[in-house]
């Protein structure tokens, strides 16, 4: 099958995306071809291209968050057919290994490889000229056609608007599933989310299901401090110092509860004071990418022992796609949780430039792709 494809030919260059006709192989026996209706334009594919996520392999089809029609399945599909409604999940889950077994799908050993740019068998499905092409977490949803392992796709019901159920393939989950699980934050916390674009701003909606009773958004951008507020935000602030005089003032200087770190690009200089941040005992979920070189980061060892605190790494908001994904949509379906809102512009695909300048610029929760 030729299709259009968003490629990145020097990843780490900060070069942009090509878009070219690309031959896509049909599914092997535990794959499935969807035809896609939309896909998110997520920050991870952008790190791709500034290089803070490195890749072995080039050039790379991007895209990961996507929702579509499957159109055809392998001989070993046997619980999906032609006609089903799919999401697309940044981290695959084979629902065998140790860590699957233990509940954490997000930790999948199949999910080890997603940035090799190879399928799970170690081959291509995506060809230039006869020559391979990688795929973002097997999957290359930034194109009309994906041909995805089933380990990577979870079906949903048909009544969801597929170009609002395309973000729960990654950015909603990691965002919600911070505050929800890796935070455990409870009825009557403090919380503080720290960036609110496309996975903050659900941070915060993730703090308000779970009950907190004041959540301070800290973003430099007025636009996404007002939608933090619109989505469950009791209060808003630009930076750190604002932020810190707040909850101090908030909490009767016990400091926060929980304290998620979501920015665009986790730096080693943020962590003291989002640890500064935190209460006595209280936790630190560290939830957006760092430059995979960094090594340095800034904080209080003494602070961080004597006051006993937690810093909590979180993948993929710590989520098991294939139960958080129908939750979030049933959440969704009853005016719990709000997609609508997050979806600022959508994009052609040879817009795709446009929307992560726009991205980049603080003008979008979340761009969206639509094939249609």
């Amino acid at each position: 099958m030729t299709t259009r494809g968003a490629l990145l030919w020097e990843p780490g260059t900060n070069s942009g995306w090509s878009i070219e006709d690309i031959e896509i192989d049909p599914p092997k026996a535990d794959e499935v071809l969807i035809e896609l209706t939309a896909s998110g334009l997520c920050h991870s594919d952008a790190h791709l291209d500034t290089g803070d996520i490195p890749l072995p392999f080039a050039p790379v089809l991007g895209g990961h968050e996507g929702a579509g029609v499957v159109q055809e399945v392998g001989s070993e599909v046997h619980d999906l057919r032609v006609g089903d409604h799919v999401v697309t999940t940044f981290l695959p889950s084979c629902g065998r290994c140790r860590w699957c077994a233990s509940g954490m799908g997000n930790l999948c050993d199949i999910g080890a490889g997603v940035l090799g740019g190879k399928a799970p068998d170690g081959t291509n499905r995506i060809h230039i000229d006869g020559k391979p092409v990688g795929a973002m977490s097997f999957l290359g949803t930034f194109a009309r056609y994906v041909v995805a392992p089933i380990s990577g796709v979870v079906k949903i019901d048909k009544d969801i608007p597929l170009e609002k159920a395309a973000l729960i393939g990654c950015g909603v989950p990691t965002g919600w599933g911070s505050a929800v699980n890796a935070a455990a934050t409870e009825v009557g916390d403090t919380v503080v989310v720290v960036g609110t674009g496309g996975v903050g701003i659900n941070a915060v909606q993730g703090a308000r299901h779970a009950g907190a009773s004041a959540i301070v958004a800290i973003d430099p951008v007025a636009y996404k401090r007002e939608m933090a507020e619109q989505l469950g935000a009791t209060h808003s602030v630009a930076d750190f110092d604002k932020g810190i005089e707040l909850v101090r003032s908030l909490t009767r200087g016990v400091m926060a509860d929980r304290v998620i770190l979501t920015a665009g690009v986790a730096t080693g200089d943020l962590i003291a004071p989002c640890l500064e941040l935190t209460r006595k005992a209280g936790t630190l979920v560290i939830t957006a990418a760092a430059p995979a070189l960094q090594q340095q980061v800034n904080l209080n060892l003494l602070d961080l022992t004597m006051a006993g605190k937690r810093i909590q790494g979180s993948l993929y908001g710590s989520c098991n796609a294939r139960v958080e994904v129908p939750k979030l949509l049933d959440l969704y379906r009853a005016g719990v949780l709000r997609l609508d809102e997050l979806v600022t512009r959508t994009y052609r695909l040879d817009e795709i430039n446009d929307g992560y300048r726009d991205m980049n610029e603080g003008r979008n929760l979340r761009g969206v792709i639509l094939f249609d």
